[in-house]
């Protein structure tokens, strides 16, 4: 019989691979848009069949009362523009027991390697995959190799981002977040890096889903287990029809155009 962490992780990752829609943007900057219509943007991802949506833990609580839905994963790591030189120091500003009790399945947070503040980036982290161990839940973290003490490992062509899918591997997540390396050659060293789900961050729109959902086909060829994408769905025109389309690539295959016209 399953244990409750494997049950919330198949949750999540349902034949291992997953589609995230995280919409935790609002508190690190506002106006976004998509995000003045929660409820309307939350009911369409929900509808289009979205695996996990992830979200701070105001919007988990009104969001899980409204729909009572069992996706939501609460995302602890907080930072804002207005933070001058701390705008990138992610700080934990909750507790998985916390989250359990909102409402969600999995807590996440995030890690930016080579900040000033990474250190105390990392500390947060490993608290939290200790909380989450102790309440069976899973844990994703969101890991970006993007401050300026980067140090660039000689013979490493994914420019940090499988030092980043590592990071979160030993610091005991269940899953990773990370950018896209920009071809699939180079990103199967990501995916061959941790035995965890890795899922592809969107990063700025384009304007062009279907380019979008070429990325995700690349990524997936490579051996990445789906998305984590957030404003190139929430931000778009038919929220429902995206989540759609990259359900089609991530769990039944399809490319870019087919997934598109499904």
């Amino acid at each position: 019989m399953e244990d409750e962490l494997s049950a919330r992780i198949s949750r999540l990752f349902p034949n291992g691979r997953g589609v995230w829609i995280p919409m935790d943007h609002g508190i690190s900057s506002y106006p976004e848009k998509g995000l003045d219509k929660m409820d309307t943007v939350i009911d369409s991802i929900i509808a289009g069949g979205a695996d996990a949506i992830v979200c701070q833990k105001g919007v988990l609580t009104s969001q899980y009362s409204r729909t009572n839905w069992d996706g939501f994963v609460c995302h602890l790591s907080v930072s804002t523009v207005h933070g001058g030189s701390n705008s990138q120091n992610k700080i934990k500003v909750g507790t998985a027991k916390e989250a359990l009790s909102r409402g969600a399945v999995g807590v996440s947070g995030q890690v930016n390697l080579g900040d000033k503040n990474e250190p105390e980036m990392i500390l947060d982290m490993g608290e939290l995959t200790s909380e989450a161990h102790d309440e069976k839940m899973p844990v994703l973290g969101m890991i970006y190799p993007r401050g300026p003490n980067l140090v660039n490992i000689p013979g490493d062509l994914t420019n940090g981002i499988a030092h980043a899918a590592r990071v979160a591997y030993e610091l005991g997540c269940h899953a990773v977040k990370v950018p896209w390396t920009g071809s699939a050659e180079i990103f199967r060293d990501v995916c061959s890096a941790v035995p965890i789900p890795v899922l592809i961050a969107g990063g700025t729109s384009s304007g062009d889903f279907v380019e979008t959902l070429h990325v995700v086909e690349a990524a997936i060829s490579a051996g990445a287990s789906g998305v984590c994408m957030g404003r190139q769905v929430f931000g778009a025109e038919d929220p429902e029809r995206c989540v759609k389309a990259l359900r089609a690539i991530i769990h039944h295959g399809k490319n870019a155009i087919e997934a598109w016209e499904v």
